[in-house]
């Protein structure tokens, strides 16, 4: 009842979230809020010690986070923004602050002591209204307020535990889980507010935007003038990477994001900038740093050491300072890299979830996709005019090859290239592949088999998810001779490893076939050819199940009811209908059973998995049939 009026107050004003959490980032959008996404770059040091209460310590933060935004927008964006919103969730128990686990024993730690009791999540929230004068010398007026929320957790067996430790997830969370995605099975009751859990207290927010607009000129709000919000709470640890962690999400990032909210605010050209349409004109921009940054081991150097200067950087890896230093300066505005001053030199270090997926070394890195991308890729991507024209894929053009012989090359040229090629899909999988096998029903399946499972990685994500299934990865004899260098630490018995050539060779017999980034490089009778002899080695009676390509319809809705998925790009050869229509014509020239030609529906709450516009898998996505590299 508060928020519809709230949100037509704001309407026109530049309105900023400074924090580049995705959960807070999704409440907000949710509601039909508009705003910008400014991450703060306010290291989040405060001496605990200083503070009576967790709650107070929650709203320091935030507020520190807000102003700093609402300081350096002016400066560093060019523009005075009407309101800053910062946040920050702490969870407590037995009066302890529980920061995001360093490491698989932190988390066990952390976990262990929530088993069985009641904890506190404190979230505290400060609204910064800034006004801009023709002295130029701004003031802020703050509200902050804070919500706790009361958890209790069921009481974990050490199997529980360690189950959910080894999915990855207690990693990046406060406390060690996240109560929206697996961390809500560990969760006996809640009692107060469950979005201020997953890391935004949306109706108390909306509460105090009520007031702050329905109120009288004199506004509670604490005043203050831009040299008042210098350095207000002392701090320590000044090299710490954000000592105290969010169950929010990662607020390290530096760069801008915009999300579904004002291109323009109060002090923007009347008319409408068109801050969506210069946002793609430059994202090419935004890959290719990331890219170069890469290829250039930028992230890996940057791993061993506390921080660097550019030129330590440079010397390592022999590149020009100044070319290193721009790149460096890039990469920190895009959030991939952290940057601050110690004495008078500025010194880079990863950010968190650097470290975590740019690392070569990182157990989910994606270096090897990353650079895959700009060989492969953004090669393909620059015909794209071409690609639209011939309605053909650009391989030819690009590399002097076709898709079949390259896709070959890759295989049975150098090792070297070989290697490369299935480091690229090993990390992606990994990557994805946990959303792909929880986002499907298979109950009832005992046996898969992965068409070009390529690693395993994504038939040991299935038999992760389904302890029932077993799964055969069938690839080329080259391939699969290279599997050991991909295994997992702990053997698993359920996945096994077959050679042969899906065209010439018979199909290992299984209940269900995962073909996933294997149909896009073929023609539409080799594809067909492909689908069809899937079709018929299919148990009878047993459901066909498949993804359609290139489309994610509404939920509950299957392939053949969603839209269209996009023309083909400049790596395929043909589009998302032409998918369908292959796998449809598949299924009915089999003469499966009525219910295998139903097409697969998600379960409540699952991400639909899809692929974006021109065929590019993006994070959580990696469908069953698909087009890919």
């Amino acid at each position: 009842m508060v928020l519809n009026p709230v949100i037509n107050k704001l309407s026109g004003k530049l309105v900023v979230l400074a924090s580049a959490s995705p959960r807070r980032l999704e409440i907000l959008t949710n509601v039909g809020l508009r705003f910008e996404v400014v991450p703060s770059w306010f290291k989040e040091t405060l001496d605990k010690a200083l503070f009576k209460a967790p709650h107070e310590y929650a709203m320091a933060t935030a507020k520190q986070k807000a102003l700093e935004v609402a300081k350096r927008m002016p400066f560093k964006h060019l523009k005075t923004p009407d309101i800053v919103i910062g946040a920050d969730t702490v969870v407590t128990v037995d009066g302890q602050i529980l920061e995001k686990p360093v490491d698989k024993q932190d988390a066990y730690r952390m976990l262990s002591s929530l088993s069985g009791k009641e904890h506190s999540v404190f979230t505290g929230v400060a609204i910064v209204l800034c006004h801009e004068h023709k002295d130029a010398e701004a003031e802020y007026q703050v509200v902050d307020f804070y919500e706790e929320t009361r958890v209790k957790f069921a009481d974990l067996s050490e199997e529980m535990l360690w189950e959910y430790i080894n999915s990855g997830e207690p990693m990046d969370k406060a406390g060690g889980y996240g109560i929206q995605a697996l961390g809500g099975m560990l969760v006996e009751y809640v009692h107060g507010d469950f979005l201020n859990v997953v890391g935004f207290p949306l109706n108390h927010f909306c509460k105090q935007l009520g007031k702050i607009y329905n109120s009288s000129p004199e506004s509670p709000a604490h005043k203050m003038k831009r040299d008042d919000v210098e350095a207000p709470w002392p701090l320590v640890n000044s090299l710490s990477k954000g000592a105290k962690a969010q169950a929010g999400g990662n607020d390290a990032a530096h760069g801008r994001l915009n999300v579904p909210g004002p291109a323009c605010g109060a002090n923007c050209n009347q008319d409408g900038f068109p801050q969506r349409l210069v946002d793609i004109m430059d994202g090419f921009k935004a890959s290719k740093t990331l890219f170069a940054a890469a290829e250039l081991g930028v992230f890996d150097v940057l791993s061993a050491s506390a921080g660097l200067a550019a030129s330590e950087v440079a010397e390592r890896i022999q590149a020009s300072a100044l070319g290193l230093e721009r790149l460096l300066e890039a990469s920190a505005s895009l959030g991939l890299l952290e940057k601050e001053r110690r004495a008078d030199t500025v010194v880079y270090s990863n950010t968190e979830q650097a470290s975590r997926y740019l690392v070569s070394e990182s157990p989910l890195s994606l270096r090897s996709y990353i650079l895959h991308c700009n060989d492969t890729v953004w090669p393909l991507f620059t015909h794209l005019e071409a690609a639209v024209r011939e309605g053909t894929n650009q391989y030819e053009r690009a590399f002097g090859r076709r898709s079949e012989d390259l896709c070959q090359g890759a295989y049975y040229d150098q090792e070297e290239v070989k290697l490369r090629f299935m480091k690229a899909m090993h990390c992606i999988a990994k990557v994805t592949g946990a959303d792909v096998a929880t986002s499907f029903d298979l109950a009832g399946f005992k046996t898969a088999c992965d068409l070009g499972g390529c690693t395993g990685a994504l038939a040991y994500e299935f038999t992760k998810a389904h302890p029932e299934l077993s799964v055969t990865v069938f690839d080329l004899p080259q391939v699969v001779a290279m599997r050991s260098r991909f295994q997992p630490e702990e053997r698993d018995e359920r996945v096994s490893f077959v050679a042969g050539d899906f065209f010439k060779d018979e199909l290992p017999k299984a209940d269900l076939y995962v073909l996933a980034r294997i149909l896009h490089d073929w023609s539409e009778e080799k594809a067909h050819a492909l689908l069809k002899k899937v079709s018929e080695a299919c148990r009878p009676g047993k459901p066909f199940r498949r993804r359609g390509a290139g489309v994610r319809g509404p939920a509950g809705r299957g392939p053949e009811e969603a839209e269209p998925g996009p023309a083909p790009g400049p790596e395929h050869d043909r589009g998302a209908a032409e998918v369908r229509a292959a796998v449809r014509r598949a299924a009915e020239g089999a003469r499966l059973h009525p219910d295998a030609r139903q097409a697969h529906r998600e379960p409540p709450g699952r991400h639909a998995v899809r692929e974006r516009a021109g065929g590019v898998p993006g994070p959580g996505s990696l469908p069953l049939i698909s087009p890919c590299y």
